[in-house]
């Protein structure tokens, strides 16, 4: 029976989120699987993969096919790394120490890849929310003095009339008492 490693795609329209699964070449995308060796969700950044290694090089070294994503997320993961280096125990050229010592090595350098990438983008995202908040507050401050200068505006507008109906006043009055005067 020929097998292969592939994805069965679950969750609902535009969320996806998929099984890794082992499954007969012949069987339907979402139909029946042999055994199911972890999960993915590509929605979230990055992608939460979680995946059980012994089993997916298990089932690589028993000539399971993966298909090019999940050969993608296996690589992720490091199993077509510690099948590479199993495959060096069985031909002498290390000891199994030596091998895992070396998988330990590269996945803790993959994971601290993973928390450095994890930790730009929540610093970009509050950067980001920074850079909003002071442009909005530029905003309101460039509101607030336009509202004020129009405030000002209109005082000095009011001072102006007001002094302009203190000088016609006088002569209002001078020009009523010339009037009366005449007559």
């Amino acid at each position: 029976m020929a097998t292969k490693i592939r994805l069965q795609r679950h969750g609902r329209k535009g969320k996806p989120f998929f099984h890794i699964v082992i499954a007969d070449s012949r069987a339907k995308r979402d139909g029946s699987y042999i055994e199911r060796i972890g999960t993915y969700n590509p929605v979230t950044n990055p992608a939460v993969i979680d995946l059980d290694i012994d089993r997916a090089v298990y089932w690589l070294q028993v000539g399971a096919e993966p298909t090019n994503t999940a050969r993608n997320i296996l690589s992720y993961k490091g199993a077509l790394m510690k099948k590479h280096l199993l495959g060096g125990v069985a031909k002498g050229a290390f000891s199994e120490e030596e091998a895992e010592k070396r998988f330990n090595a590269w996945l803790e350098e993959r994971t601290s890849a993973v928390e450095s990438k994890k930790e730009g983008l929540a610093k970009a995202k509050q950067d980001a929310k920074a850079t909003a908040l002071e442009a909005e507050k530029k905003k309101s401050d460039a509101r607030i003095a336009a509202e004020q200068e129009a405030i000002e505006a209109e005082a000095a507008e009011a001072a102006e009339v007001e002094a302009t109906e203190e000088a016609q006043a006088p002569e209002a009055e001078a020009s009523s008492e010339e009037t009366a005067t005449e007559e």
